[in-house]
Order: C-alpha cells, then sequence, then structure tokens
C-alpha cells in the first residue's frame, strides 16, 4: 500500500490540487447540494466545493491525509474510506473526484459501480484522473532499471485507461457519459531536486519497499540517467501526464 506524506503532497507536489481547479467549475456545485469528494486528499478541492454552498463530505484511504483535512477544515466532514467497498446512507447529487480514482487500480468496475449506488438517479459523477500513455517515460524508464538490475518487473500500482476503455466501463455501470476528454498535461516538477527520482518516491515508493538503501539509490539513479532525455529541461524536470476528465449521469 503507498503511504502518502501529507505535508510533502501539498508543499512539493500542490500541483495537483491547483491544476485540478477549474474541475470544480465543471462540477458545478449548488448551493444545499449534497456532494461526496472521492479521494479528496488533504481537503482542499473538498473546501473549494463546500465554499459554494454545498454541503459535502471528503473519503480518502489514507489517515494521513484525512488528519490533515480534518485539521485544516474543521467545518467539513471527512473520513477514512476505499473507493472499491465505501457506502453512504443517503443518496448523494455528486460524486466528484480529482487525481484519485488511477490508484483505485484493484477493481475499478466496482469503484464505479459503488459511485453510483452513492448517487440519486440523475445524480452526476465528474472526475479527472490519469489517461492512457500518462506518465509513459516515467514508467519507461522505472521498468528499464529494474530489468537492468535483475529484478522482476515492477508492478505499477495505477490504472490508466483509454477514453474507449473508460467510456465502456461508466455505461456498462448505469451511467450516461455527457463529457470525456483526453489530453496532454506536461508538468514542472518545480519543487524536485531530485528529478524523477524523487517522483518514483512519492508514487511509487512502494516499488523500493524491501529493498538494501543502495540498491535503492542505484535504481534511482538510473531512471534519472533514463528519464533524463525526454523529461529534463534547462529549466528542470517535467511530469509527462495525460489526463483523463469526463462528466457522467446516473441512468
Amino acid at each position: 500500500m503507498t503511504r502518502w506524506n501529507a505535508r510533502a503532497y501539498d508543499s512539493s507536489f500542490g500541483y495537483v490540487s491547483p491544476q485540478g481547479a477549474p474541475l470544480v467549475d465543471l462540477l458545478d456545485p449548488q448551493p444545499g447540494e449534497h456532494v461526496l469528494d472521492l479521494g479528496c486528499g488533504t481537503g482542499v478541492l473538498t473546501a473549494e466545493i463546500a465554499a459554494r454552498g454545498a454541503r459535502v463530505l471528503g473519503i480518502d484511504g489514507s489517515t494521513a491525509m484525512i488528519e490533515k483535512a480534518l485539521a485544516q477544515y474543521p467545518g467539513i466532514d471527512f473520513i477514512i474510506g476505499d473507493g472499491h467497498d465505501f457506502s453512504v446512507v443517503q443518496a448523494y447529487d455528486a460524486v466528484f473526484s480529482n487525481a484519485a480514482l488511477h490508484w483505485m487500480s484493484r477493481d475499478p468496475r466496482t469503484v464505479i459501480a459503488n459511485v453510483r449506488e452513492a448517487l440519486r438517479p440523475g445524480g452526476r459523477f465528474v472526475a479527472e484522473m490519469g489517461g492512457a500513455g500518462n506518465c509513459a517515460e516515467l514508467t519507461a524508464a522505472l521498468s528499464t532499471a529494474w530489468r537492468e538490475y535483475g529484478l522482476r518487473e515492477p508492478e505499477l500500482p495505477w490504472y490508466f485507461p483509454t477514453p474507449a476503455e473508460h467510456s465502456r466501463l461508466l455505461e456498462e455501470e448505469g451511467f450516461v457519459v455527457r463529457l470525456l476528454e483526453n489530453f496532454d498535461r506536461p508538468t514542472p516538477l518545480d519543487e524536485c531536486p531530485g528529478g524523477a527520482a524523487d517522483w518514483v518516491r512519492m508514487y511509487a515508493g512502494s516499488l523500493l519497499e524491501g529493498l538494501p538503501a543502495d540498491l535503492a539509490d542505484a535504481l534511482l539513479r538510473r531512471v534519472n540517467e533514463l528519464a533524463a532525455p525526454a523529461l529534463r529541461r534547462e529549466t528542470g524536470w517535467m511530469a509527462d501526464y495525460v489526463r483523463l476528465r469526463f462528466a457522467a449521469v446516473r441512468r
């Protein structure tokens, strides 16, 4: 299981929340609506939804994230929960999710089914996640480094679907897809002095668990060497992000 460092997530990787801001506009929460923020992290966008007058519940699988969210936004409800098995007492008007669904990779179909069950008929599901090709250069460098050191091909912890794959899942699980966008979003890793190595530690740290420290360091140095031609610029490192954004309505 990936363990988030909530403080580093907000400071060094703060682009996750600001770049999600337009997604709240797509959600367009209305005063009095009940909204569920699935994979809410430290609650930055949950608070923005609440500021527009909606009654919002934030859910995240990380205890550290939820503890920070509760401390930062004491007037908002946050609970620990997993997209694969959460349930709610009341039906919600909308489910929102930013940069989180691709972590719910064990069974994406079940996650979508749970979202449907959480919504009233006509309720909307608005989200953005990693799409097919997301972090392709980063993950290729990671896989090559592991292979060069004689390690088993790493099992990457994400679900990055194509637009067709995800649209089909949504439709099969009882949604009508109203909007689906797939776009490149090269993202500066401005506060990653260690480049791709820092990204691996942050987002794929589970792959380093159990490895001797000297081997982990050598692997990460090699990841940087392999990724640098594609992702290192004069201005710093870039992440080769591809985003999948959608809005769907429960039938």
